[in-house]
């Protein structure tokens, strides 16, 4: 049995990494595989304009996943606050429907139950939406996980040939773009920011969700009748 150690500097000794349990090889591969990793980082494009997105550009372009966080709240917002919004949530929680779906995903986004977004993402995207894809691109990017933004990417690409989905609630003509290298990234445009949604507000209609567990998976937000109804509150708080 390890006795306790006596001091923090025999319990660092103990937690020490030994350079010796790695051969050369092994740190050669590690940095590669982050020298790659920031490589394609710095790639990473978002050629849309300012005039597109209908705000000022900075003085010095964003960070990727700084552009990828922002490009996706305007995403969620301006789905929240889409004419249909409430009559798609209302359909998501009696018959799944995907474009509700895609609806109850951003309102959680912008609660900050970020797994629960995702989880309704996929499913949407499941489903053939192209908007779906995109806000699973941005929301990798924004985390810095390459290679699911890269996995995305691609994805976009299919759902936009199967052409399942016509749900668009905010404008955004999402295109896979591969550059000369072979890294895909996404070429999209956006309109002016929607109006913001109450932090408070959303939380609060998070907060009287049903978060049933499902298998594996853990809980995972559901939606209830009353939210629709109070769909109005939430877009004009």
């Amino acid at each position: 049995m390890n006795r306790t150690p006596r001091s923090v500097e025999e319990a660092l000794r103990r937690s020490r990494v030994f350079r010796g349990e790695y051969t050369r090889a092994d740190l050669e591969d590690a940095r590669h595989d982050l020298a790659r990793e920031l490589h394609e980082l710095r790639r990473v494009r978002f050629p849309h304009t300012a005039a597109q997105c209908g705000h000022l550009a900075p003085a010095h372009p964003a960070a990727p996943h700084e552009r990828a966080a922002y490009d996706l709240l305007l995403l969620c917002r301006g789905t929240v606050h889409h004419d249909s919004a409430a009559r798609h949530v209302s359909a998501f929680d009696t018959d799944r429907d995907p474009d509700g779906a895609l609806t109850f995903a951003c309102l959680l986004y912008l609660a900050d139950e970020e797994e629960g977004a995702q989880f309704w993402w996929r499913y949407t995207a499941g489903a053939g939406s192209v908007t779906a894809g995109l806000c699973l691109y941005l929301l990798h990017l924004r985390r810095g996980d390459l290679r699911d933004a890269r996995h995305w990417a691609g994805q976009i690409s299919r759902l936009d040939s199967l052409a399942w989905s016509t749900y668009t609630p905010v404008p955004h003509q999402a295109r896979t773009d591969t550059d000369a290298s072979g890294f895909p990234g996404v070429r999209y445009s956006l309109p002016a920011p929607a109006p913001a949604v109450s932090e408070r507000a959303v939380r609060d209609a998070v907060d009287d969700l049903e978060t049933p567990s499902a298998a594996g998976l853990g809980p995972v937000p559901q939606p209830i009748p009353e939210l629709a109804a109070s769909w109005e509150e939430l877009t004009t708080a």
